[in-house]
């Protein structure tokens, strides 16, 4: 089941429980008896959900937890999951790999975030491409941007700026027709 089926389960879930905890709350039967004394008498003990401990010991593992129960009279439903978070592997991966002295690999790793990949170009230090390295992998990337992990936002920005490109033209194109005009029109008048 995918992370937003998970979340949707969870939703779901919830909002069951407050239906039932509103439908349980309008149809309740709760009887409470005293005596002359003043002392009180409950028939049943108040229903109890607990909500599940997910226990994560190891400091060097990419999860974060999280748990919730929902308790009405009749029923209750408590459950938990566990997350990965992506940004942290590769950051543990790229230090281990490092660590064994495998360095291009290293930041071939990191290069996989867009964010890295375009600090490196930046720097003008462009991220390995099958093996290659500096101008070679300049090269490549230029000639392979389908494999670039910023290939959307290129896309985007390339339609953007081919639109301004577009908009410019056709705006230098209407004025360089008036002014063709006018000059004929001058030299009309001049003869």
């Amino acid at each position: 089941m995918t992370s937003w089926g998970k979340i949707r389960l969870f939703i779901l879930s919830l909002i069951l429980g407050g239906l039932l905890a509103v439908a349980t709350e309008a149809f309740a039967d709760n009887t409470v008896s005293s005596t002359i004394t003043g002392t009180t008498t409950v028939d049943k003990a108040p229903p109890t959900a607990s909500a599940p401990s997910i226990v994560i010991n190891n400091q060097d593992v990419c999860s974060t937890a999280t748990s919730v129960a929902v308790q009405t009279q009749i029923l209750g439903f408590a459950t938990g999951q566990t997350y990965v978070d992506k940004n942290c592997e590769r950051l543990k991966l790229a230090r281990s790999l490092y660590g064994m002295g495998m360095k291009v690999a290293a930041v071939s790793v990191l290069c996989q975030d867009e964010r890295v990949f375009k600090g490196m170009e930046m720097a003008g230090t462009p991220c390995p491409f099958l093996g290659k390295i500096g101008k070679d992998a300049a090269e490549e990337w230029k000639n392979n941007e389908d494999k670039r992990p910023d290939y959307d936002e290129r896309l985007n920005q390339k339609a953007i700026i081919e639109k301004r490109t577009n908009e410019k033209s056709e705006a230098t194109d209407g004025s360089s027709h008036f002014i063709f005009g006018g000059l004929v029109a001058l030299m009309l008048l001049l003869l």
